[in-house]
This record gives C-alpha cells, sequence and structure tokens, in this order.
C-alpha cells in the first residue's frame, strides 16, 4: 500500500488532461471547498508529451508534471490514481495502479472487452483495502438521486416498465474523420461504450438487475476519411434493445452517436402501478412526477432541499451542473477510502453494466441471458 492512506492527506496523481481530465482536476481542486475536510494534495499529472504535461500541471494546480504513468503509480506520495486515458489505457493503467497499493477513480467505459472488465473486476476483488470506482457522474445528480428515493419510498408502487434513450449527433457528420474510438482495438463498443453505459447505469439502479437482452447494432457510417484514405468503422454508431429485469418488469433501450441535433438526450420513464417517473440530461434539474389519481405530471426542481445541492448553492431555481456531479463522485471517493459507504459503482458493479453492454452487442437479434457472477463492490 501506499505511505498515506488518510482523506486528510490523500496525495492525487491524475492521468490524462483532455476533457475527462480536467473534470477530474476540478474536481480534486474544489471538493473540500464544497464539503470540507483538508485539500487533497496535488502530486503529479501525467500526459504526453511530457511539455503539454508540464503546462497542464500549472494550469490544473499539480506540483509535478510526467510523460511516465508507471513512474507516477510508484511514487509514494501518491495514494489514488485518477484514470482519464483513451479506453485500451484503462485495463492496463487500473491493474498497475492496484498492484502499486493505489486507489482508482477511473473514467469509463471500464475496458475493451468484457474479458478484461473481468479480470480487472477480479483483481480488485484480491485487493479489497483499495478502493475502485468508475466515472458514472449522472448517478449523482441530485434529481436522479431524488428518483431512487421515490421508487425506494414506494411512490410510483411497483416499478413495471423503464424506457431509455442516449443519443447525441458528435459522430452525425459523415465527412468526420476517423479515430481510435471508432475501432475494437482503440475504442471497444461504439455507442455502448460510450453513451448507452451511461444510461444502463441508471437503468438498474433504478430497476434492479437484468435477466436477458434482444438488441441489434448498426453502423451507419461505415467509412470515414483519414490520411491514408478511408478507413473501416468497427463498432456501432447505434443500438437498440429490449430488456427483461430480473423482477419480471420490462424494458426498451436505445443510443446512438449519430442522432442529429441531440446533444446529451439521456431520457428514461419508469412506469409504475401507481405513477410514473420522467427525466432528461437536456434538462437536468427537473424530474417530472405523475401519481395515481392526479391529473397530469407535476414538475420537481431540484433544490436546496437536498443536501448535495445545498452544498454548491443555498438558492433553489439555481442549475446543478455536469461539473458539480464529478465533485460529488470525488467525494463519494474520498468518504470510502475514509471509511464511509461503498463508492458506487466499483469494479464489481462495472462489470455487470459491462456484461449488459456486451450482451447487446453480441446478441444480432437473439436473446441473451444475462449470467452474473458474485463480486463484492470495492
Amino acid at each position: 500500500m501506499s505511505g498515506r492512506q488518510s482523506p486528510d492527506s490523500l496525495g492525487v496523481a491524475l492521468i490524462g488532461t483532455g476533457f475527462m481530465g480536467k473534470c477530474h482536476a476540478m474536481a480534486w481542486r474544489n471538493v473540500a471547498t464544497v464539503f470540507g475536510g483538508a485539500q487533497p494534495r496535488l502530486e503529479v499529472l501525467c500526459d504526453t508529451p511530457e511539455d503539454r504535461a508540464q503546462a497542464m500541471a500549472g494550469q490544473f494546480g499539480f506540483a509535478r508534471a510526467s510523460a511516465d504513468w508507471q513512474a507516477a503509480l510508484a511514487d509514494p506520495a501518491v495514494d489514488v490514481v485518477s484514470i482519464t486515458t483513451p479506453n485500451g489505457l484503462h485495463r492496463p493503467m487500473a491493474e498497475a495502479a492496484l498492484r502499486a497499493g493505489k486507489h482508482v477513480w477511473l473514467e469509463k467505459p471500464m475496458a475493451l472487452t468484457l474479458e478484461d472488465a473481468q479480470a480487472m473486476a477480479d483483481l480488485a476483488a484480491a485487493h479489497p483495502g483499495q478502493v475502485t470506482v468508475l466515472g458514472y457522474n449522472y448517478l449523482r445528480n441530485p434529481a436522479f438521486q431524488a428518483a431512487r428515493g421515490l421508487i425506494a419510498q414506494g411512490a410510483i408502487g411497483r416499478p413495471l416498465s423503464f424506457r431509455g434513450v442516449y443519443d447525441e449527433d458528435y459522430s452525425a457528420d459523415p465527412d468526420l474523420p476517423w479515430s481510435w474510438r471508432m475501432t475494437h482495438a482503440g475504442g471497444g463498443l461504439g455507442a455502448l461504450g460510450d453513451l448507452g453505459c451511461h444510461l444502463v447505469s441508471q437503468m438498474v439502479a433504478l430497476m434492479g438487475p437484468v435477466a436477458e437482452v434482444t438488441a441489434m447494432t448498426q453502423i451507419a457510417v461505415p467509412t470515414r476519411p483519414s490520411p491514408d484514405g478511408p478507413c473501416a468503422v468497427e463498432n456501432e454508431d447505434s443500438a437498440l434493445a429490449l430488456i427483461r429485469f430480473a423482477s419480471g418488469a420490462q424494458g426498451s433501450f436505445a443510443t446512438s452517436r449519430v442522432a442529429r441535433g441531440r446533444k446529451c438526450r439521456l431520457q428514461w420513464e419508469v412506469q409504475g402501478s401507481d405513477g410514473t417517473l420522467v427525466f432528461d440530461q437536456e434538462s437536468m434539474n427537473e424530474l417530472w412526477v405523475h401519481r395515481a389519481g392526479e391529473a397530469g405530471f407535476t414538475r420537481h426542481l431540484s433544490g436546496p432541499d437536498q443536501p448535495e445541492f445545498a452544498a454548491f448553492c443555498p438558492a433553489p431555481g439555481h442549475n446543478f451542473g455536469f461539473n458539480e456531479q464529478k465533485v460529488i463522485e470525488c467525494r463519494d471517493l474520498m468518504r470510502a477510502i475514509a471509511g464511509g459507504p461503498a463508492a458506487e459503482p466499483g469494479f464489481a458493479a462495472g462489470l455487470r453494466i459491462e456484461r449488459i453492454i456486451h450482451a447487446m452487442a453480441a446478441s444480432n437479434g437473439r436473446p441473451v441471458r444475462i449470467v452474473e457472477e458474485s463480486h463484492e463492490d470495492a
């Protein structure tokens, strides 16, 4: 194990300085401001080339910069590693961090393949003193947490049906250049791994385990331009699935990275025996609730009556945002390291998400049962 394990002196290494790297850096810098406690020590920032790492370390507030992520993992001043690199590096970096005695905060998707995810979950289970958490930050939205609470309280009765969609249009342009994201070796799954896994994380949290999926996928743009000429797109641009939950409830699922006009349409509806809940990430501070006997839906607006909203802002009607979710995720990780409630989803729960999206990718219109194997979340 690394030398310092108290969250009062938590040393951080961050690998990657892109969109999610910046998001992690903001979370590490803001978590003590929002939730109290000692400020984590931002020890080392890793990226290549080294001059970029140097420049971003200054911007992000890290003490040191390096192009050598393995040296960062060996650093005794580092207790926890944020991994925000391309998907193909997730498994080797996460496993090396666990073997070096570090806690791990890993962006989704967990891995390129189901076999990789299984190996990572096995290794995490063999290191029970180390916390793992995956970057499913949409689970931290106060509106989503309110929905979970209403279902748990029986406010809409027995959940009968889930309908979920996660669409974006970042790959809709056929002239968008080919990239590693469109390959199995570099990106793994396509829309399922980039977007659909987020929807699955929320679906399972609301509805419970999935028993069976029947799905189909589509590559809408088969080739993309590159400096070497047209290159084949290997992974799916979209996916559709029918779901059967272990509870007996049913569901539908859709995700696309080529949905024109959609920016972050993470939208779902849970229909229960006594009511319905509706949410859309593009209006992420609103939860719409219908109860039996009411004429229609009531809009519930996130606000300071919810403790995690109040930690950021004491005023109602002031919107909660994407980066705030990441600060809560960081707080959950630190709290778990300190011996508090487990941060979710850890690698074991992440493996369950991977089983579902890989079953969808493999279905080709045939039912696929989801076989669960026991791992304790860590």
